[in-house]
Formats: C-alpha cells, sequence, structure tokens
C-alpha cells in the first residue's frame, strides 16, 4: 500500500479545498490549514479514494469503516476537485439502453414501487421535521426574491405552482405523491379547490389525515394510500400535479404514467409535472459510485431522464406543453437549507433516529446517509450534473373557437402575465 500514498498526496495537493487523511497504519497525511479529516480504517478504503470513487467513500463513512470531520460544504467542494470532469455516465450503445429499460421495468411493479417508497419516506417523520420547513414540504423551493427563508421560499413555491395551475375554487384538484399535503391543503385553503392527495407512504397518509381533520377540510380534502396506475379515469380531475414524484416512475413506465395523466384530465384541463431531470442527455446515472451509493441507502429504484425525454413521453400521451421552467439552482439552494438544518441538529437526530429504529447502528448509518445525500445532492445541482423542471401541459379539448384565444383548445391564455400577478 506504500504506492498510493505518492498517489494520494498528489491528489490532495490539486483540490480546492485542503484535507488531512488519517491512515490505517496511524500515519497523517495533509495539506496545510486542512480544513475536512478523513480517518481511514483499512486501506481498501483508502484505495477507492486514490481511484476516486466517491461514492465509495461515501459507502465507507455510512458503513463506519471512515470518518469524516469538517463542514459538508468544504467537504463537497473536495469532492468535486476528486472527480474527473463531470461524473455524469452516458451510455448510448444499443444493448445497455435495452437492459436498462428491461431493469426499470423489472423495479418498477406495484408492490416493488410501494416497497421503495416506504424505504425512503417513512425513515421517521420527526427526522424529516427536524430539517425541512414547517408545512414539510420535501421538494424544490422556489426563491422568488434572494431574501426569503426555506419556510417563505416554500410558499412560493406552492403558490407558484397554484398560479400556473389557474386552480378555481371548486375545481376537482389532484396532487399525485402529495407527500407531506403541503401543496393539497395549499390549494384547498387558498384556492378553495376539491383537493384529492394520493401517496405510497403509510407514514404521509396518516399524517395528512390528522392535518385534514385538525383544519375542518374533510368535506372537500381527502388522501388516499394509492398508487397513481390504480386510479379510476371514470371521474377525471379539472387540474392535477405531481411534485418530486415522476423520479420514482421509471424510464419503462414514462409512456404509461402521462397516459394515467391524460386520462385522469378533463380536456382542457392543466397538469404540472415538477421533478428532477438529468442533466446530460443519453443520461445513465452519476458515476465514480455516486449513483451506485443513492441507489443503496436514499432511492432504491429512482430514475432520471434529461427533460426532452420526459417532454417526447408527455407528447407522445397527447399531452401538449404549454411551459416549462427550469429551477435547478433553486434545488442547490434548497437542499443547501436542508443540510445546514440538519448538520446543526446532529445529536437530536441522531437520538430520533434511534427512537425510532431502535437500533443504534442503523440509526447511525442513516444519519451518515442523509449527511452525504443531502450535501451532495446540493453540489449536484449547483454544477449542472442533474436539473429540476416544471412542466406544464393541457389536455387539448379540440374545440378552436372557445377558450382565451382561438385556438387555445384548454383554459391556458398562452401568456405568462396570469403567473406574476
Amino acid at each position: 500500500m506504500a504506492s498510493l500514498i505518492p498517489k494520494i498526496e498528489s491528489q490532495l495537493a490539486s483540490l480546492p479545498v485542503p484535507i488531512a487523511l488519517q491512515l490505517p497504519d496511524g500515519r497523517t497525511v495533509s495539506q496545510p490549514g486542512s480544513r475536512v479529516t478523513l480517518a481511514f480504517t483499512d486501506w481498501t478504503s483508502l484505495a477507492k479514494l486514490a481511484a476516486r470513487q466517491v461514492g465509495a467513500i461515501g459507502e465507507a463513512y455510512v458503513e463506519g469503516r471512515v470518518q469524516i470531520e469538517g463542514a459538508m460544504r468544504d467537504l463537497t467542494d473536495a469532492a468535486a476537485g476528486l472527480l474527473p470532469g463531470n461524473p455524469v455516465e452516458t451510455d448510448t450503445g444499443w444493448w445497455s439502453r435495452m437492459m436498462r429499460r428491461a431493469k426499470s421495468r423489472g423495479s418498477h411493479t406495484l408492490g416493488k414501487d410501494a416497497a421503495q417508497i416506504e424505504f425512503h419516506y417513512d425513515v421517521s417523520d420527526d427526522f424529516y421535521a427536524l430539517w425541512l420547513d414547517a408545512r414539510r414540504v420535501y421538494s424544490c423551493a422556489y426563491y422568488r426574491t434572494s431574501d426569503l427563508t426555506l419556510a417563505q421560499a416554500q410558499e412560493a413555491k406552492l403558490d407558484h405552482i397554484c398560479r400556473k395551475l389557474m386552480l378555481q375554487p371548486g375545481e376537482r384538484f389532484l396532487d399525485i405523491g402529495s407527500g407531506w399535503g403541503g401543496l393539497l391543503l395549499w390549494a384547498a385553503e387558498h384556492y378553495g379547490v376539491d383537493a384529492t392527495g394520493i401517496t405510497l407512504s403509510k407514514n404521509q397518509h396518516a399524517h395528512v389525515t390528522r392535518l385534514i381533520e385538525e383544519k375542518g377540510l374533510q368535506g372537500r380534502v381527502r388522501v388516499e394510500l394509492r398508487d397513481y396506475r390504480e386510479l379510476d379515469p371514470a371521474q377525471p380531475f379539472d387540474k392535477i400535479s405531481s411534485v418530486g414524484m415522476f423520479e420514482h416512475v421509471g424510464r419503462a413506465n414514462m409512456p404509461t404514467y402521462f397516459r394515467q395523466i391524460y386520462a385522469l384530465l378533463a380536456p382542457g384541463g392543466l397538469v404540472m409535472n415538477h421533478g428532477i431531470t438529468s442533466g446530460r442527455l443519453d443520461y445513465q446515472q452519476l458515476g465514480a459510485g455516486m449513483g451506485d451509493f443513492i441507489e443503496k441507502y436514499i432511492f432504491p429504484g429512482g430514475e432520471l431522464l434529461h427533460v426532452t425525454q420526459v417532454l417526447r413521453d408527455m407528447a407522445g400521451a397527447g399531452l401538449e406543453m404549454v411551459d416549462t421552467e427550469n429551477l435547478r439552482p433553486h434545488y442547490a439552494r434548497t437542499l443547501w437549507a436542508w443540510s445546514d438544518a440538519l448538520e446543526a441538529q446532529l445529536d437530536e437526530a441522531r437520538a430520533v433516529l434511534r427512537r425510532t429504529s431502535g437500533d443504534d447502528a442503523r440509526a447511525e448509518r442513516i444519519l451518515r446517509a442523509y449527511r452525504l445525500y443531502l450535501a451532495g445532492s446540493a453540489m449536484s445541482f449547483e454544477r449542472g450534473w442533474i436539473s429540476l423542471h416544471q412542466m406544464l401541459a393541457t389536455r387539448p379539448d379540440g374545440d378552436v373557437a372557445k377558450g382565451p384565444m382561438r385556438g387555445a383548445q384548454s383554459v391556458y391564455p398562452f401568456a405568462r402575465d396570469f403567473i406574476y400577478k
């Protein structure tokens, strides 16, 4: 292993943030003014560092083979310096594409999707409450102005979506993947819609059901523990939103997903699809082991598509895209706000996870995984490796004479002023 040391010393010298390494034999390799320290207990993990396998180092940290001291922002800057340029893995080979599609199809049955959602979202409501805003909005905020707090930016996002959907009192509104109810309740309370939310998370379902009762909204707000594929299109909705959900749908199921939305949406209605997209065409996953880390510890079954592929599948289902907005830097700032909030409460987060999991070792693994996930995701959005798009679409009703403008075939006015008034 002695040959590793010169290679690692050369890597350290080129990093934008000075770091120190404690080797398994007790020696220290460091740069002057080190702000991050990695302590290794085995040589295998150190070899992964030399190979620039950032995801493998993350796994070693989660499993306790590496200890990390220092700020998450410094750590991510150092990690970015280790990577060989853009780490997004792409593959245009027909065989690889076919195999990815086959894996995607097998990973997104009704049962597997339910299990994958439970793995992530049912970790612990109290844990999420520590670092999300009071409404527990677990998606990209909208910093309409630079001085907004996270809570204000999340409310601005909820309102931004409602404005884009042109919600009106009495309309039937569906929120696919309604989470802890932030958008569902905002739309009902501020826009007067008759709102239905669906989720696969038992924790979220129980939380939102309780909020509906506390707010006295039982008559016009409901949440169901249901997969989007199980909804009956016989009673269509005037407006539909899907926020931070379609990342779980899978590449192979994307045409089915949009066909179902088309069937559930009344002619002339609007649908907002808000979600994470890839930063590169023919995206496979984040390289250097980062994609494998996310699959194992955070989002099993998660798949990202480039926005052009999403729009293609949307159009293939008969939906007409009328407005698309890129909010990528907004998600970076959102994630840093979450990361900072978690970092400020590590002891409390550890205690919460111990109470809910009943297993100290598992609690520590979850906490370590989320520390890296939040900071690493913020870095990925900042650098454009992944992105966030809001895609507003209509189901044209075929009546060219009706609507705000001849040929609109929907309620959409084909002008943006209404969003910002």
